[in-house]
């Protein structure tokens, strides 16, 4: 049964997402603010957090970036409609998703399925080999990422997007490949959420994210990372 902690100050909306996500098979915990949100990440240790921007105290991006500072627990951040900013600014501090208010219970459903699938894919790749290409080195069974001797703290979008790249290494991928392999065929948002992804990712794996070394831009058609021999 997979643990889902729910932050968000609004009763009404906790309550019943809180009813329905028990009816769908998940242990489901929700909070009121963003310093208990903290203390039942380390207690109750949930495998995804729905997360509001607007909380009394503590924002909701504080509170990502806490998680996101000793965690690669996927967050799915809720923000106010039309908002763009809070949505660009919940991906930079490491939230895996967003979802804009009013939402349809189906979507939010549909969000977790997807993300939840992606881990539990890469839980079970146990048998796969570390990958390194360059001076980056990424082990799926750990999800861990080290670029030389250092380790780089990802988000689960972060880590699955830079594996969909390195497996692929040297090739071209389109940016439809790309929403599908790392959000799923069903994922249904702003393709931007790849663009902010990949301008983050940089900024942790390469030494010069303007100039990137390792995840290279394919105008017209999509990303592409650097193949062995070019990084030789």
């Amino acid at each position: 049964m997979n643990r889902i902690l729910l932050v968000d100050d609004e009763p009404l909306i906790t309550d019943s997402l809180t009813y329905s996500l028990r009816r769908e098979g998940f242990d489901v915990k929700s909070v009121g603010d963003g310093v208990a949100a903290l203390q039942e990440v380390e207690k109750f240790d949930p495998e995804l957090v729905v997360l509001d921007i607007m909380l009394p105290g503590m924002s909701g991006l504080e509170v990502c970036r806490r998680i996101r500072a000793n965690s690669t627990i996927p967050v799915i951040m809720l923000t106010a409609r039309g908002e763009e900013i809070d949505r660009v600014l919940g991906l930079e501090v490491g939230a895996d998703d967003y979802l804009a208010k009013p939402f349809s219970f189906r979507e939010l459903l549909a969000r977790i399925r997807s993300i939840l699938r992606r881990v539990e894919l890469d839980r079970q790749t146990a048998h796969v080999q570390a990958a390194t290409v360059g001076n980056l080195t990424l082990d799926p069974v750990s999800r861990r990422v080290f670029k030389s001797e250092q380790e780089l703290q990802l988000s689960a979008r972060e880590f699955d997007l830079l594996s969909s790249l390195m497996k692929n290494a040297g090739r071209a991928l389109s940016r439809d490949e790309l929403l599908a392999d790392v959000w799923g065929d069903d994922w249904i948002g702003d393709p931007r959420t790849l663009d902010v992804h990949v301008r983050w990712l940089r900024l942790k794996v390469e030494d010069d994210p303007a100039s990137p070394r390792y995840i290279q831009t394919v105008r017209g058609h999509g990303y592409r990372f650097a193949g062995p021999e070019e990084l030789a």
